[in-house]
C-alpha cells in the first residue's frame, strides 16, 4: 500500500501518492501548470522547462513533471517570478527556429501559440537566430518541418512507449539538436516506422504533419488514446 503525501500548491491543501508527480497531483486538483512536453500516457523528460515551479526552502526552480511529491513540501505554481520566466522560454522557442504561424498548417491549433497567448507574450525581445533547417516530406503520408519543431520529444516517446518502434530519436547538440529517424535516414526510407501517425497526433506544432492537410484546417487528435494504451502495454509487460 502506496504512502499518502499531504503538501500545498498556491496555498491549496491536496494530497497525493508517493512516487507521483507534483505536475500529476496539480492535475488531478485542477491546478494548471503550463507544459509543452508533458502527456498524459507517455514518461516525462522536462525537455521544455515551462512547468518550473517554487518549492519552499529551495534556492532553486524544478520541474514540476520531473519532482516527486514530499509530504509537507509547499509548492508555488504561479508567481509574478514564474510568470516572466515562461515568457522567456516561450520567447526562446519561437526565435530559436522559424515559426511563421500564418502559413502553419497548425495556426489556431497549436499548443505553443496556445502558450503565448495565455502567458501574455505578445512580442519578441530577443533576436531571431533564423536556422537554416530542412523539411523531410519523403514518407509517403507524414511530413516534418524541422523549423517549427520545440524539441519536447513527444514524437520519440510515444513511438518508443506506446508504438514500440523506436523510429524517432534525437541527433546532434545545442542549436543543431535535431529529431531523426532511424539514424538520420529520410523518413521515407525508414525500416522501422509503422505510419501508424501517432508521432504526428502527439505533436504539439506543426512540425509534424499529415500530407496535404491546409492551413490551420484543424486541431489533432492527441490525448484521448494515450494512457488507455500506456496501461494496456504495462499490463503486458511491455
Amino acid at each position: 500500500m502506496s504512502t499518502v503525501f499531504t503538501f500545498r500548491i498556491d496555498g491549496k491543501d491536496v494530497a497525493g501518492s508517493e512516487g507521483q508527480t507534483v505536475m500529476e497531483v496539480a492535475e488531478e486538483n485542477g491546478i494548471d501548470i503550463p507544459a509543452l512536453c508533458h502527456l498524459e500516457g507517455i514518461h516525462d523528460r522536462g525537455a521544455c522547462r515551462l512547468c518550473m515551479v517554487e518549492i519552499a526552502g529551495s534556492p532553486k526552480l524544478a520541474a514540476a513533471c520531473m519532482t516527486r511529491i514530499t509530504e509537507g513540501m509547499d509548492v508555488t505554481a504561479h508567481s509574478e517570478l514564474l510568470l516572466e520566466y515562461r515568457r522567456t522560454v516561450t520567447e526562446m522557442m519561437f526565435v530559436e527556429r522559424n515559426h511563421v504561424c500564418a502559413v502553419c498548417v497548425a495556426n489556431n491549433h497549436c499548443e505553443l501559440q496556445d502558450t503565448a497567448e495565455e502567458l501574455g507574450l505578445t512580442h519578441f525581445d530577443l533576436p531571431r537566430i533564423s536556422p537554416k533547417v530542412d523539411i523531410d516530406a519523403s514518407h509517403r503520408l507524414f511530413a516534418i518541418d524541422h523549423n517549427r519543431c520545440i524539441l519536447c520529444l513527444r514524437c520519440v516517446r510515444v513511438c518508443d512507449e506506446i508504438e514500440g518502434a523506436h523510429t524517432w530519436d534525437i541527433m546532434y547538440r545545442g542549436l543543431e539538436t535535431r529529431v531523426q529517424t532511424d539514424m538520420g535516414i529520410p523518413w521515407g526510407e525508414s525500416t522501422t516506422c509503422t505510419s501508424c501517425g501517432k508521432c504526428v497526433q502527439v505533436c504539439p506544432t506543426g512540425a509534424l504533419f499529415e500530407k496535404g492537410r491546409a492551413v490551420a484546417r484543424g486541431s489533432k487528435t492527441r490525448r484521448p488514446f494515450l494512457p488507455w494504451m500506456k496501461v494496456v502495454a504495462e499490463e503486458r509487460g511491455l
